[in-house]
């Protein structure tokens, strides 16, 4: 990986560390539903992007790169979901979400430079 995929990685990484913390507060009954889910989605965006780079061919790093993006939207909605149940406050999901765009902006890059290269 170069620097620009490790700043990309660490961003992975603080998010998913961040999601985890705020769903210490949510209702309890929430544990096999949001809490649970969000949590999944969180992580398999890193998980998916580690295991992307592991891989040889460009088209399945391709694929582990796209599967990450769709968890990425998959817990922004939940971030979402869980401010509009009042699980979270406007400042925390502000903070969730700042760090979601920043790396659903340097990950679109990442797999638009990857098509790219299949296409020349």
């Amino acid at each position: 990986m170069n620097e620009y995929q490790e700043n990309l990685k660490q961003k992975m990484d603080n998010y998913v560390h961040y999601i985890y913390r705020l769903t210490k507060k949510f209702p309890r009954d929430e544990l096999f539903g949001s809490i649970s889910q969000i949590k999944r989605a969180a992580l398999s965006i890193i998980i998916n992007y580690i295991e992307g780079y592991a891989r040889i061919r460009s088209s399945i790093r391709l694929n582990f790169l796209e599967t990450s993006y769709g968890s990425l939207q998959e817990s922004k909605y939940l971030l979402y979901f869980s401010l509009f149940e009042n699980y979270i406050n406007i400042d925390e999901y502000e903070i969730g979400i700042k760090l979601a765009e920043e790396i659903a902006k340097m990950l679109w890059t990442e797999i638009n430079n990857l098509n790219k290269s299949f296409n020349k």
